[in-house]
């Protein structure tokens, strides 16, 4: 399989050169260049699969020429072995047809383990073939950092360095990252924002000459095509368990940079008969605003009670309005050249696919609360912020009761006490045990002011030999 950039100007790539790449030379992101498809025969000979063997089978025509049969098979297990559930991704059900997926019994405690330990054990077996020395450089809202961490903490052939806005995220978030201090692990706070992060990231892609001669940047933020691969399977898993894909399933998804809820699209463009598909924000609703008005407008970015969705620029939207553009480069990448500026609109008809494939519902901070307080009360079942807005959007968006509506459990709640206790629970909730120690664990960052240089600077200087 080959993948091409979405804004067109980039040559086509094998799986392994996506994987090293992330960012398109362009400036574009890799997709697919022809999606894989499955016919419903085929679907139905897996609902009762493992969800290794099911990953196995909706991953392989991803990486075809990367790995064989017997490497991806090792890697799934290995990868999802490790998981605290026997499920690995096990389904509540609150109430009628309203089911909540948990998606946060990885290492981590959220939902990007599901990629990231994936990514790390690819990212090893392609840096030891190749022998070859890379600098990952990341930006987190909060999960990605850690679960990045923990995925590529053993790897000899990687020096990892993650940023994060300084103080804008959960404690617990913090000390997950921050409490690792294997010789190759970096975290940096910036003086700003997610989005601050998140550009530097993208500006050191788009001119690496920063790096000693011989190192190249890789991604491990959804830009990497990889980790959108591994999410599409529990979507899979998840509709299984409710009698899919003989009958078709909703999804609720809580997000921020788009990239879970895509995942969840290709899960339907690949032949998962998905009935909805809600994407479900915080206040920092570009994303609900724009399906309300074809207005893809930057505004204030907003500190929440939901960090890891405070997001103003969503990366992965650009992959979705590649399909919506019939996939023409050229207008993509003029449309997100404008959007550097001002607001951008789609065509109509372009706005219109969209817009029927999505629903949306922007959840403010009071109202998750009240969320995080009603089903604990009615159904003694503790969500997570972000859970929380999932749940909600769920429940005034449905379009069809008759059929399961599944909601993403992106977390575990022990990682955003504030919002759990303020919503009348008792105590904070308790970490897993591997975890229970995290509070007295010493910890190691360093706080860098909102400037490219200085950050770049600080990278350069810390890379292992």
């Amino acid at each position: 399989m080959k993948y091409i950039s979405t804004r067109g100007q980039s040559p086509a790539l094998s799986f392994e050169e996506v994987m090293l790449t992330g960012l398109a030379p362009d400036g574009g992101l890799y997709v697919p260049e022809t999606l894989p498809t499955f016919d419903q025969q085929t679907i139905k000979s897996w609902s009762h699969l493992t969800y290794a063997e099911l990953a196995f089978n909706i991953m392989k025509p991803f990486v075809e020429g990367c790995f064989d049969d017997a490497e991806l098979r090792h890697m799934v297990d290995d990868c999802y072995a490790g998981f605290r559930h026997d499920d690995v991704a096990p389904l509540v059900e609150l109430d009628a047809n309203q089911y909540v997926l948990e998606l946060f019994h990885g290492p981590t405690l959220a939902f990007k383990d599901f990629a990231l330990q994936m990514l790390g054990r690819m990212l090893n077996r392609v840096l030891t073939r190749r022998q070859k020395k890379v600098v990952i450089l990341g930006a987190t809202s909060g999960d990605t950092g850690s679960a990045a961490i923990e995925g590529c903490r053993g790897c000899d052939m990687i020096d990892i360095f993650i940023l994060h806005p300084h103080e804008r995220v959960s404690d617990v978030q913090r000390k997950q990252m921050t409490s690792v201090l294997d010789v190759n692990v970096v975290n940096i706070a910036v003086q700003g924002n997610f989005d601050d992060c998140q550009q530097m990231v993208k500006d050191s892609f788009a001119d690496q000459s920063f790096l000693p001669e011989g190192r190249q940047l890789v991604a491990v933020n959804s830009i990497n095509w990889a980790r959108i691969m591994a999410q599409i399977v529990y979507y899979f898993s998840a509709a299984f368990k409710v009698g899919g894909p003989y009958k078709s399933v909703s999804f609720s998804v809580p997000t921020g940079n788009f990239g879970d809820i895509f995942a969840g699209y290709l899960a339907k463009k690949m032949g998962l008969p998905i009935h909805q598909l809600i994407v479900a924000t915080n206040a920092n609703d570009i994303l609900h605003r724009y399906l309300e008005t074809n207005n893809y407008e930057k505004g204030q970015l907003l500190h929440t009670m939901s960090p890891s969705m405070d997001i103003m620029v969503s990366s992965n939207f650009e992959r979705l309005l590649f399909d919506a553009l019939d996939r023409d480069g050229d207008a993509l990448r003029d449309l997100m050249q404008s959007f550097n500026s001002q607001a951008v609109n789609l065509p109509s008809n372009a706005y219109k696919n969209i817009r029927s494939l999505f629903d949306s519902m922007s959840i403010k901070d009071d109202h998750m609360v009240s969320v995080i307080k009603s089903v604990y009360e009615t159904h003694g079942y503790l969500l997570d912020p972000h859970s929380a807005i999932g749940y909600a959007a769920a429940l005034e968006k449905v379009k069809d009761e008759s059929l399961p509506m599944i909601t993403l459990a992106t977390a575990h709640p022990a990682k955003f006490p504030e919002p759990v206790l303020k919503s009348g629970y008792p105590r904070a909730p308790e970490l897993p045990d591997h975890m229970c120690d995290l509070f007295d664990r010493e910890e190691r960052y360093v706080v860098k002011p909102n400037d490219l240089e200085a950050v770049q600077s600080y990278v350069t200087e810390h890379l292992e030999a």
